[in-house]
């Protein structure tokens, strides 16, 4: 059956399709009997007016936006992607790709628009620089939640802004009238390094990561920091910029262990690179945590169920998704006029590599 369109129902109410449009997109625009032989009509037909037209009617789509950016990852970091064959779904998820942070934040997200009777509009970059998607989603609800990092540098965000409630998950930027829901980086990799120093004896110790997003960043300067306080010995870091699918995933690392120049601990900056940091260092013979201590940030499920169990900082990464959809709904469609952080806690879990589960 063919669908109703505005011009059916233009047709049926004797009116202009101009009419129709005005009576769902502001009835009060329209004449009161004029209006109710719109809404006859489309009762009639059966029309529903798309999601725009019903928010415009009432100055609310009643959804909200969830959007990212290069967040999901097919494969294990460093791997060879595979043809996709017909056996494959019947696979079990593979835990090195999902769930990831993103993944949870995004189940607390949807959970809190159902608590409220919120629809979610989800959306994904298709490229680093594709702002076409992200302003139409932007337009279709009353918020707008996104993960910022480097594939969001050209975006409108300063116009984003003024016109949607934006939050922006992990990150933070005074400049941006925006709200910021972020963890506590700092007093995370605090709480590890004191761990390491107090438990361990630890002396020396080196971060290894990639620097491309706000926490990355944050955590690194909270870990060269809070060595120095403690007076621990920095080995070089071994920031590895590399992009994560490549087969040149962690050089500087798989480097130090071929001229022995591994120090007694390996920071990282998230749980994926901790586990693959220990796979690298698996291969090469070195044991974890006997000979070299491994921790990650995050506390995603491979992190306590991988062998040996990370020691991580674990992020309240649902309860990030369920804020920025709190704060969203809350703001009624009403951009914010300045930039405002609500950062959440973050709690040290203690896994086998570092010896001491």
């Amino acid at each position: 059956m063919r669908k109703t369109t505005v011009y059916d129902v233009a047709e049926r109410a004797g009116v202009s399709t101009a009419t129709v449009s005005f009576t769902f997109r502001r009835p009060d625009k329209v004449k009161p009997a004029t209006r109710e032989r719109v809404l006859k009509a489309a009762r009639e037909l059966d029309y529903v007016p798309s999601a725009n037209a019903r928010g415009l009617a009432r100055g609310k789509t009643g959804a909200l936006g969830l959007y990212s950016f290069d967040m999901m990852i097919e494969r294990p970091q460093g791997s060879d992607l595979e043809d996709f064959t017909a056996e494959d779904i019947f696979e079990r998820p593979e835990i090195l790709v999902y769930p990831l942070y993103a993944d949870e934040v995004q189940r607390g997200f949807e959970l809190e628009c159902w608590h409220r009777g919120q629809a979610v509009l989800l959306g994904s970059a298709v490229s680093k620089r594709d702002n076409g998607s992200i302003t139409d989603i932007a337009g279709r609800v009353d918020g707008l939640a996104l993960f910022p990092n480097r594939g969001t540098d050209d975006l409108p965000l300063p116009r984003l802004c003024r016109s949607v409630p934006v939050v922006r998950i992990g990150d933070a930027d005074d400049e941006l009238p925006a709200a910021n829901v972020i963890c506590d980086n700092e007093g995370g990799i605090g709480a590890l390094v004191d761990h390491l120093v107090d438990v361990h004896g630890v002396t020396e110790m080196s971060f290894i990561g990639e620097l491309t997003t706000y926490d990355m960043h944050r955590r690194f300067e909270a870990f060269r920091s809070r060595a120095a306080e403690r007076g621990i010995g920095v080995g070089r870091p071994l920031l590895d910029d590399s992009v994560a699918s490549s087969r040149e995933w962690l050089v500087n690392l798989c480097e130090a262990v071929d001229v022995e120049g591994l120090p007694r601990v390996l920071v990282c900056g998230n749980d994926q690179t901790a586990l693959s940091v220990i796979d690298v260092l698996r291969d090469a013979g070195v044991r974890v945590p006997q000979d070299v201590i491994v921790t990650g940030f995050d506390g995603i499920l491979a992190a306590s169920i991988g062998s040996p169990t990370l020691t991580t900082v674990r992020q309240p990464m649902g309860a990030m998704g369920r804020m920025a959809a709190k704060l969203l709904d809350e703001r009624g469609g009403v951009p914010w006029d300045e930039s405002c952080v609500h950062r959440l806690p973050v709690k040290v879990v203690l896994g086998q590599s570092c010896g001491c589960v």
